[in-house]
């Protein structure tokens, strides 16, 4: 539904990176169909799938490391052409993420662990998707860090972004999700 929370739980090995991939159209689907709105996305390559609306934060963050933190957010919005929302947008992140507001003008690769998952989810937002796709957000992070970033998470529902969570703290997943499936 929209504006739900849905956690896909599974050992690893099982397919949960596979299907995220697969629905951002990384991965092309061996049958069925994946469907956003009812519009079908087969064979539409993932660019033209964040137009459409659909954001991925993938596993491992995949930031880009060699890019200051501004960089990496303006590439976030790359697709967009709506300058005072794109600033708007950016502050918006900096409230989110607090952190990154100090460090805008640094290396991405000298991010901390957390602040590059920040950096990573708040390059997604900067897309203004209606669907996320998060793989593993809390993957290699502290627990205060954990907490924070759910926090976030929850944030996001309540502003109205439908969230696909991949995720192995199930217990932290769970507390968030509407729905949870498990594979």
């Amino acid at each position: 539904e929209e504006g739900a929370i849905v956690a896909l739980l599974g050992a690893n090995g099982a397919g949960k990176t596979t299907v995220l991939k697969t629905i951002s159209g990384i991965v092309d689907p061996r049958k069925g169909d994946v469907l956003l709105a009812g519009k079908s996305l087969k064979g539409i390559e993932p660019d033209r799938i964040v137009s459409l609306g659909m954001s991925h934060v993938p596993e491992g963050r995949e930031i880009f490391r060699s890019r200051t933190v501004q960089e990496n957010l303006i590439l976030g919005a790359y697709l967009r052409h709506d300058k005072d929302g794109i600033a708007a947008d950016m502050e918006r992140m900096h409230l989110y993420f607090p952190i990154l507001r100090e460090r805008m003008n640094q290396r991405a690769a000298a991010l901390s662990g957390g602040q590059q998952q920040m950096l990573a989810i708040a390059r997604a937002l900067m897309a203004r998707p209606k669907l996320m796709l998060l793989d593993e957000p809390s993957l290699g992070l502290s627990p205060l860090l954990v907490k924070e970033i759910f926090a976030i998470i929850r944030r996001l529902r309540d502003e109205g972004v439908t969230i696909l969570l991949v995720e192995q703290n199930a217990h932290m997943a769970l507390e968030v999700a509407d729905y949870g499936y498990i594979m």
